[in-house]
């Protein structure tokens, strides 16, 4: 024991620390990656990328439903655990690799491999205490603090990473920190034994195959079912979406899975079984507030806070700020200086999208030079290559190897992709300049469009030829705040909870959670009224609502979030840990699923004012659900 806790919650803290390091550092940039069209993503649509971010998140956080029945069943917590991070590893290290197969590809090992991952540790960190132990919660917030440290030092690494690299080198980073995290479960295995559990079936359970034919295999008929329904009915695909609507149709055998083993438990075992549906609503209709900060939120930074980084030390204002490129000037302040109008080369659109994503056809590029006679080409780390223009470089393909695709997607938005053939290498690597007198300066390549954006609010203030404003990265800001405040709040909020103790007015789990969705209410306002005072993305707000908003909602999940996983290995019975843990998890992904749609959205006053509305109703549900939540917790002793 360390401190009084057991020696293994240090080691699955670090475990979990660094797996959640790799975790939040993709999820921090995964929408910027897919959006992208500037600094070499892959350009979808924003309604796309965050259908992408919704359904990732909900796999994610579905399989852990699966992981857990394999862990109880055939193979125990740390071998789940392993094989888990393994499998994440290789999902990160082919996000590394710039296509859309393979990110399709490293998507799903993800999921699969959080499914044994993340249930189980939590599973493992319950097993360390006796029943009873008031020391328990304690442990889950240290764990979770563990948790938090990872994401913050995931946005610390992760703004470093695609400035002086590229998005793809990150993903390869985060692959690695999931190893180390694996390596130290390895160098550990035995001090973990007691966390562990052998696994059983036990005879009145389903068993996996029945679970396949009655749940998994109906699931994936009612999604499908539903993707086809969704997709006729105009109504349905151009509001949700077929993609959404078939995983909430999906989710329905499952949800009845779940509602069948509370009615069917035994005496000793329904009451703690029954108080954790309440439980799973909360946890799923937090989790899609806090998961916005992916998507929505990730979105809101990137587009409409003012992130200009002066106030970035100069020593690291390399690492922690990336260029201004042209689409940040459509509603930044009018005093804020522009490019210099010699910088920016006006282009079609074709070859602005080339550009923007890194690959351009040799035909394009003569077509440039042909416009543009004083253009120079210069080879990336040749003569005259000058480090600082690295962010510009771009890859020079054959004609036959780039296509360029131009989609419209449900909600009407048109998209240019640009797509080269995954065996294809460019045949150099480069940087456009120009010389006018004696300088040479890097230049952009960009659409009529794009120019006339950049000017149409202009004051006559103006940046150097070849040189760019300086911005904070916006995974930075969403990906720091939150755990910053975790990692400073966790020891106010247990020293608060643990004061009520000591005076003999203890505030019960449940309660905790009640007052950890009213809290989520209020942060809810507060960015209602961030979209109102920037006119719904008229013009940029002050990065300091951001900073509030994540004080507010860290300490909603502070009161909620721990309780949730703590509640589940209270009131589960033993043989069920694992099951009712991925059923936490379940919950978490349906709220993912919805965090995803909302994500696709404008982030408008409206939309923070209806999200708090609905998160004001399931806080009245669970106050009026508080004395059958704390009988279940006294039954159990726990």
């Amino acid at each position: 024991m360390t401190n009084g806790h057991p020696k293994g919650l240090y080691v699955l803290f670090f475990t979990e620390m660094w797996e959640r390091l790799a975790f939040y550092l993709m999820l921090g940039i995964l929408v910027l990656y897919a959006t992208d069209t500037e600094r070499g993503g892959l350009g979808l649509s924003v309604s796309m990328a965050a259908e992408i971010y919704g359904t990732y998140l909900a796999f994610v956080y579905f399989t852990p439903f699966l992981g857990g029945l394999i862990a109880d069943r055939y193979l125990g917590y740390r071998r789940s655990v392993f094989i888990g991070g393994l499998l994440m590893a290789a999902g990160l290290f082919c996000l590394g690799m710039r296509n859309l197969s393979t990110f399709y590809t490293g998507l799903t090992l993800l999921c699969i491999g959080n499914g044994l991952f993340k249930p189980n540790i939590s599973a493992m960190v319950g097993n360390l205490y006796e029943p009873g132990d008031p020391k328990r919660d304690t442990g889950f917030n240290i764990f979770y603090m563990g948790i938090n440290i990872g994401a913050c030092l995931s946005a610390l690494l992760a703004a470093p990473l695609r400035n002086e690299w590229d998005f793809n080198v990150a993903f390869i980073g985060a692959g690695v920190g999931l190893l180390i995290g694996v390596t130290i479960l390895s160098f550990n295995w035995k001090k973990l034994e007691r966390a562990d559990r052998q696994p059983e079936v036990d005879p009145n359970d389903v068993s996996l195959g029945k679970i396949a034919a009655v749940i998994l295999f109906p699931a994936a008929l009612f999604g499908a079912g539903g993707y086809f329904i969704g997709d006729y009915f105009e109504a349905i695909s151009g509001s949700i979406g077929a993609v959404t609507f078939a995983f909430i149709v999906g989710m329905i055998p499952i949800i009845f899975y779940f509602i069948t083993l509370v009615l069917k438990a035994g005496p000793e075992e329904k009451p703690g079984l029954a108080a954790l549906i309440p439980v799973y609503v909360a946890g799923g209709a937090f989790f899609m507030i806090l998961h916005l900060s992916g998507g929505l939120m990730t979105f809101f930074t990137e587009n409409n806070t003012a992130r200009k980084g002066e106030w970035v030390p100069s020593v690291v204002q390399q690492y922690y700020c990336q260029k201004a490129m042209p689409s940040y000037y459509g509603n930044a302040d009018p005093l804020l200086p522009r490019p210099h109008e010699d910088t920016l080369l006006k282009v079609e659109a074709g070859t602005e999208s080339m550009f923007g994503q890194k690959r351009i056809s040799e035909e394009a590029l003569a077509d440039v030079q042909l416009q543009y006679p004083d253009v120079r080409i210069i080879e990336a780390n040749g003569d005259g290559f000058d480090s600082d223009w690295g962010f510009l470089t771009c890859g020079v393909y054959q004609n036959d190897q780039v296509t360029i695709k131009e989609e419209t997607d449900a909600h009407g938005l048109t998209t240019v992709s640009v797509s080269v053939p995954e065996t294809a290498k460019p045949s150099r690597e480069i940087v456009l300049t120009r010389t006018i007198g004696a300088e040479n300066f890097p230049v952009l390549l960009v659409s009529e469009e794009t120019y006339d954006d950049v000017y149409k609010k202009a004051s006559p203030a103006r940046m150097p030829n070849g040189e760019f404003l300086g911005l904070v990265n916006a995974e930075l800001i969403v990906g720091f705040l939150n755990p910053l405040f975790v990692v400073a709040l966790t020891p106010l909020v247990v020293a608060f909870f643990m004061w009520r103790v000591r005076g003999g007015k203890e505030i019960s789990t449940a309660r905790k959670i009640f007052y950890g969705m009213l809290i989520t209410f209020f942060s809810l306002l507060i960015m209602a009224a961030a979209a109102y005072s920037g006119e719904d993305g008229g013009s940029k707000v002050s990065v300091m609502w951001l900073v509030v908003f994540y004080l507010v909602i860290t300490v909603g999940e502070l009161c909620l979030s721990p309780m949730g996983l703590s509640l589940v290995t209270k009131l589960a019975p033993k043989r069920l840990v694992g099951l009712m843990m991925g059923g936490w998890f379940l919950s978490t992904s349906i709220g993912n699923k919805l965090s995803g749609f909302i994500s696709g959205l404008p982030a408008t006053t409206v939309m923070f004012l209806v999200l708090g509305g609905a998160i004001f109703l399931v806080a009245m549900f669970i106050f009026v659900l508080l004395p059958t939540l704390d009988r279940a917790i006294k039954k159990y002793g726990a």
